[in-house]
């Protein structure tokens, strides 16, 4: 093996390891050769970053037809040449000409200083939030015209910015609708700038981001709705316990039992130890449940119905400083459908987060059964007062019973079957309350005459 003149090949040996180790070591000469090596390489990194990222931008500035224009040029300059065609290179120059035109418009899109202004970010579905978008111009000479794109949902807002010399403000009005529930994002804004022709194109967006929550409609339901009770210190159960709040019975001493409870004139009388029995009381514990399955609803207008009533219910739940569990269906992969149960629990420790909560409700095409959701809400939410069930009309009674049956014999059930071509009534099933509502202001009158009967 042959070596340069300035590397020399050393070679060591360990003999408790058993193996040769080879170590090569250069001369100041080829020190710099690796350095100019490493250098040219890091160099050519670079231009190949710049390269790559000036033609993205290129591409990125460059409408459709401005690529059109480029080629025409190059295609005309390169056949006026070659065959001496005038027409040719005059048509190149003069796309060239147009070209060089568009770039003084495309500057200024930085120089905005742009704030998005919401009068309200939780409105109720059908109304509009009024807001501004305030553009001031940040640099030290005037700017061109140009324009503002506000991305609003799935949709695009366009406002025009006008003529502004350096540090002027101006203030554009806002209307956005909401017809529908849901969680709207608005913004980024995004400064747009181009030429008269649109050959070239520059934008330039912002990180105000803003959250638009669309709550859906809710009704007044009485607080005292369904025979609830207002109360501060639990009501009394059917179960018999040893000390708590409300009194039953006076029975005889046990083994065990507390001194505390000794009835003494009982036992003065008797002869015997006498102690007091109480029932367990147990503060009102709501369970509101939403069925969520997209073969449940007959339309989506049916399910908004639904989701109006399902809220309008835990609203008045919450003011009234209820203990409640907002549930719902939850999607369940094909692949483990029958294997997996899964539900969703909606926040409601105020009216503010549970309106919130039901904005990104939605149905799906794989979740469980309005049954099966109910028998997990009453395995994972014990000691249940009362469990509302809140389901579209094309739900069956027998589906709608099991749905019932999936909680114990002490919870009271009541059913809200949103139909929008059935007129309002009360029935009894299975000894369950069926309320059937066609339209959100049903629910409260529905309510009252459930709890008269």
């Amino acid at each position: 093996m042959t070596l340069p003149p300035d590397v020399r090949l050393t070679r060591t040996t360990t003999a408790s390891a058993s193996a040769t180790r080879t170590r090569v070591t250069t001369t100041a000469r080829g020190q710099k050769l690796v350095g100019a090596v490493v250098w040219w390489a890091g160099a050519w990194r670079g231009v190949r970053g710049t390269v790559a990222s000036a033609a993205e931008r290129t591409a990125q500035t460059i409408t459709p037809a401005g690529w059109l224009v480029v080629t025409g040029a190059t295609i005309g300059l390169v056949t006026g040449v070659v065959f001496g065609w005038v027409e040719w290179i005059v048509a190149a120059i003069v796309s060239i000409a147009l070209l060089a035109l568009s770039v003084p418009f495309l500057f200024g899109a930085r120089a905005y200083d742009v704030l998005v202004e919401l009068e309200h970010e939780r409105i109720v579905a059908g109304d509009a939030v009024e807001g501004q978008i305030v553009v001031r111009n940040r640099g030290r000479r005037a700017t061109l015209p140009g324009r503002l794109d506000l991305p609003v949902g799935d949709g695009l807002l366009e406002l025009g910015v006008p003529l502004m010399r350096a540090g002027h403000v101006v203030a554009q009005p806002l209307t956005i609708p909401a017809p529908r529930r849901g969680i709207i994002p608005v913004g980024p804004p995004t400064a747009v700038r181009t030429d008269p022709i649109g050959l070239m194109r520059r934008e330039h967006a912002w990180d105000d981001v803003h959250r638009l929550y669309v709550h859906p409609r809710t009704a007044a339901v009485p607080s005292t709705s369904a025979g609830l009770i207002r109360d501060l210190e639990g009501h009394p159960t059917r179960r018999l316990v040893d000390a708590d709040m409300s009194f039953h019975a006076i029975r005889e001493y046990a083994a065990g039992d507390t001194r505390r409870q000794i009835h003494w004139k009982s036992t003065a009388k008797t002869g015997r130890l006498m102690v007091r029995q109480f029932e367990e009381s147990r503060r009102s514990r709501m369970a509101i449940v939403l069925g969520v399955d997209v073969l449940e609803y007959a339309d989506e207008d049916e399910f908004e119905l639904a989701v109006s009533a399902a809220a309008s219910l835990g609203a008045q739940a919450v003011r009234d400083g209820r203990d409640l569990d907002v549930v719902t269906g939850a999607e369940v992969p094909r692949a483990v459908s029958g294997r997996l149960r899964a539900i969703q629990d909606i926040q409601a420790s105020s009216p503010r987060a549970l309106l919130d909560g039901f904005c990104s409700v939605r149905t799906y095409t794989d979740t469980m059964s309005l049954a099966g959701v109910c028998r997990l809400t009453a395995e994972s939410k014990p000691a249940l007062s009362i469990a509302i069930i809140v389901c579209g009309s094309q739900v069956a009674v027998p589906e709608r019973r099991r749905a019932a049956l999936a909680f114990p014999a002490d919870t009271a059930v009541i059913e809200v079957v949103c139909d929008e071509r059935a007129h309002p009534r009360v029935q009894t099933s299975g000894g369950a309350a069926v309320l059937t509502i066609g339209v959100l202001e049903d629910l409260a009158g529905l309510m009252l005459r459930g709890a008269v009967a």
